[in-house]
């Protein structure tokens, strides 16, 4: 398989799952891939060729320079590693998107240009400034870090004044944001791809569920959600793939209230709450991120029924038991157990939403600790 540019080589910043599964999907399009990760036991490494040298490190610069296209997979990557390389091989998604998504005030007053109203906000420079912004938006607030911050780090939920100096002195140093506690109904995400022609492609949208700030589970596609709502969030994201002229896969999160949907952040990447998308749609969202990139037409985006991705998280637990079993697929990242440590996912697919719960409550019954939380 070839694109009408020859692109058939593909350089991803960052080796973590995201990059193993990008590498995966491009090994199914006939892709060569090379990844940039600076940690030596990066899993991408077991698919892809893997280069163990720090993003900046000129012999790895010019490594990506010599592919056809460069992506990322996750917001970390220096903004600086991107701006070396932009004028020297195409970078998708634009370097931009990058600056935008990997810092949470830019992302807020971007986000709110386009229709997609964030929580309230405020960014914060000195106690004195934080006690003014709680005074103003009232308790609970959650403190942020504006960089660096993913899976409920780099964040405090304060719900009490006598709060507020520890949470302080746990996050200063680092540039921080304020955000007004938002009383939720359900979180959901809004995934869509957009090629180098401009087509853009949704999946339906998915409901997540959380543990401990960490994505549990997510199911697609989510119940009950309003026709309205979803056009207003697509419209939104719509309009910012096209300002950025965006190739590739982006993500936006959502809070939905009673009478409205916030929007909490983008992923300019691949995202969690989509790995369902490997069993349970037409195309995965890995997949159509490549076809996009490298200038492939883009993949269908409907979906085979119902569908459920379950993170396993710290510890990987035996499920041997669930070899063959219809409906259920398990990933395992290949990487050391930790504390809080994305270990790899079960993906659920099924006929029927009832099938797809008596599924999940199999898996949960191997996998042992965790309470399935049941969709609204």
């Amino acid at each position: 398989m070839q694109t009408p540019e020859g692109c058939r080589k593909i350089g991803i910043l960052g080796g973590g799952q995201l990059g193993l599964m990008l590498a995966q999907a491009a090994e199914r399009l006939g892709l060569e891939t090379l990844v940039v990760d600076p940690a030596p036991d990066a899993v991408a490494g077991r698919v892809a060729k893997h280069l163990a040298n720090d993003w900046l490190d000129p012999a790895a610069l010019d490594a990506l320079a010599g592919c056809d296209v460069v992506t990322y997979e996750f917001e970390n990557v220096p903004t600086e590693a991107l701006a070396k390389l932009a004028g020297r091989v195409a970078v998708h998604p634009a370097p931009e998107a990058l600056a935008i998504a990997g810092d949470r005030l830019f992302e807020k007053r971007f986000l709110r240009e386009f229709g997609l109203e964030p929580a309230p906000f405020a960014d914060v420079a000195s106690r004195a400034e934080l006690g003014r912004v709680v005074a103003e938006l009232g308790l609970p607030i959650v403190l942020k870090t504006r960089r660096l911050g993913y899976d409920g780090k780099g964040q405090a939920v304060v719900r009490e004044t006598a709060g507020l100096d520890a949470a302080w002195q746990r996050l200063r140093g680092d540039a921080l944001i304020v955000e007004g506690f938002v009383p939720f109904e359900r979180e959901l995400s809004l995934a869509a791809v957009r090629a180098r022609d401009g087509e853009i492609r949704f999946w339906p949208p998915a409901e997540n569920r959380h543990v401990d700030g960490i994505l549990h589970v997510s199911r697609a596609p989510a119940p009950k959600v309003p026709p309205r709502r979803r056009a207003e969030a697509e419209r939104g994201l719509r309009a910012i793939l096209e300002r950025l002229d965006y190739v590739g896969v982006l993500v936006v999160e959502l809070f939905a209230l009673a009478d409205r949907w916030l929007a909490n952040e983008m992923a300019c990447r691949v995202h969690n709450s989509f790995h369902w998308t490997i069993e349970g749609a037409a195309t995965s969202q890995f997949e159509n991120h490549l076809r996009a990139v490298a200038g492939l037409p883009l993949g269908e985006t409907g979906m085979k029924g119902h569908a459920a991705m379950l993170n396993l998280i710290g510890a990987m637990p035996d499920l041997a038991a669930l070899a063959g079993a219809p409906g259920i697929a398990v990933h395992d990242y290949g990487k050391p157990p930790r504390a809080g440590r994305k270990l790899g996912h079960v993906t659920v697919v099924a006929e029927t939403a009832e099938e797809l719960e008596a599924r999940l409550r199999r898996v949960l019954a191997v996998a042992g600790d965790r309470e399935l939380v049941s969709p609204s």
